[in-house]
């Protein structure tokens, strides 16, 4: 017999919100991991060369301030950030580019032309941004907290996801800022739930900005890891759970996985039209990341560029609507859009004295084996040109080596489930509280579960309430605040 109230299975920055929110509650919480280290997509380790520490997937973190388990974890109190007074740039050819400063207004002057127009559509946001957290963080079947907020949100995501999106708009530097954040959704452009993410991210960029932790994401998962031990919770690494036969007995179950894995692990059990809807969730496209170490800091033809903790390469908004529009019918754009994440600017732990690391992915269709790193260097080139001299040394990985490094990356997709509009509201089935599924005790808590993908941890705190209040009985949720 065992003693164990819960197990968790898989100990990504999901799991292990719901561990610790679980082991919060004063009960005894085991978590099993299939890799020899925690963290799935927040994990930070060398890559290229000896001494330069590289994010294996989330480098930059939108939510860390936003997210409700976070600011009730307190994660600002326990992990040292930097906070760049620039959140995001989006470069533009001939030298140029458009900055989002954490001050909204300073933004909107830097912008030129477009500056007040762009401020208007995101003031309102901006200062409703717990409000637009709270919307975006929750099913959307949920009445929201802050209405105003809700019908603002709504009505802008309406316009920059339909036809009207340049509507506002006379020049490329706003239109190209605001679609450089819709584009991390991997979806068709202009779309509804690509609007609504970059709304939401934008949102936070000027509000409270773009933090990066400190030592790396790793800083993160290993804070939520300190907490659960210091609760009397476990972790079980190197332990792959094929079955929920094999687990040890225990009142509820959890499961960090994507639906294809819960179906494989739970079996016969599940019930035909549960299994049918999980059999019918959609993933979606894909990333290939390439990481750099560098002799020097990218040489961006607008050294405004630099200020800025991640940078969105792709020109402008035609440009990248046409490169992903492009993937989304199978193909690999020539001038791919790429993330671009410059953290050593911030954080000097991260690589040398003197040297740098550089995070990138672009996008390709699920399943891809291409290769894409002279196309990312090509991209880079264009609005940094010598980039490619200071390169000494780098790791590629393409869709199937992203999938193969995490199995909850099905296909290549980091989202863990293609972010579209109809599976933001059914995630992965349509309901109020879609963490619990039709087996006794046992739950979802991945990022195919609402309120979706990112590193805030929120599928997994509501995956644990939904525990303690079916299954545990208490609607009580218990202090995660620092002690």
């Amino acid at each position: 017999m065992s003693d164990l109230d819960a197990i968790v299975v898989g100990a990504g920055p999901n799991g292990l919100a719901a561990a610790v929110t679980l082991a919060r509650a004063g009960l005894s919480v085991r978590v099993y991991e299939k890799g020899g280290t925690i963290g799935g997509g927040a994990r930070t380790m060398e890559m290229t060369l000896p001494g330069y520490l590289h994010d294996v997937c989330s480098a930059v973190h939108p939510l860390a301030f936003e997210s409700r388990f976070f600011r009730e974890f307190g994660l600002g109190r326990r992990v040292d950030f930097a906070v760049p007074d620039a959140s995001f740039a989006q470069p533009l050819d001939g030298g140029s580019a458009a900055i989002a400063y954490r001050d909204l207004d300073r933004t909107a002057e830097s912008i030129g032309r477009d500056g007040d127009a762009y401020a208007r559509l995101m003031r309102p946001l901006v200062e409703r941004a717990s409000g637009v957290s709270d919307f975006t963080g929750h099913p959307l079947l949920r009445v929201p907290a802050d209405p105003a907020a809700a019908v603002w949100f709504g009505l802008r995501a309406l316009e920059q996801g339909s036809g009207l999106w340049n509507a506002r708009f006379a020049e490329d530097a706003a239109p190209a800022l605001l679609t450089g954040v819709a584009a991390h959704t991997i979806l068709s452009l202009p779309s509804l739930a690509a609007a609504g993410a970059g709304l939401a991210l934008s949102t936070y960029g000027h509000a409270r900005g773009w933090p990066i932790p400190i030592g790396g994401s790793q800083s993160i998962v290993d804070a939520m890891a300190d907490d659960l031990r210091e609760h009397g919770g476990e972790i079980v690494t190197d332990q792959e759970v094929e079955s929920l036969r094999e687990l040890p007995d225990a009142k509820a179950v959890l499961l960090d996985v994507v639906p294809r894995d819960f179906l494989r692990i739970a079996g016969d059990a599940v019930p035909a039209g549960y299994r049918g809807a999980l059999e019918r969730f959609r993933y979606g496209g894909a990333v290939a990341k390439v990481d750099f170490a560098l002799s020097g800091p990218v040489p961006w033809a607008n050294e405004e560029v630099r200020s800025a903790g991640t940078v969105h390469v792709g020109g402008t908004r035609a440009e990248m609507a046409a490169s992903e529009n492009l993937i989304s019918r199978g193909g690999l754009p020539d001038a791919p859009y790429v993330l671009v994440a410059q953290p050593s600017g911030f954080d000097s732990s991260r690589a040398p004295a003197g040297a740098h690391v550089l995070w990138t992915y672009t996008h390709v269709p699920s399943g891809s084996t291409a290769d894409r790193a002279d196309a990312v260097i090509r991209q880079i080139e264009r609005f940094a040109p010598g980039f490619r001299d200071l390169i000494v040394g780098m790791n590629s990985r393409n869709a199937v080596e992203v999938e193969a490094e995490n199995p909850n990356y099905p296909g290549g997709d980091i989202a863990a489930g293609a972010p579209a509009l109809r599976q933001l509201l059914k995630r992965p089935v349509v309901s109020r509280e879609p963490w619990r599924t039709p087996l006794d005790g046992v739950y979802l808590c991945s990022a195919s579960t609402s309120p979706g993908p990112g590193v805030h941890g929120l599928a997994g705190w509501h995956a644990a309430r939904s525990a303690l209040r079916h299954t545990f009985g208490t609607r009580i949720s218990p202090d995660l605040a620092p002690r």
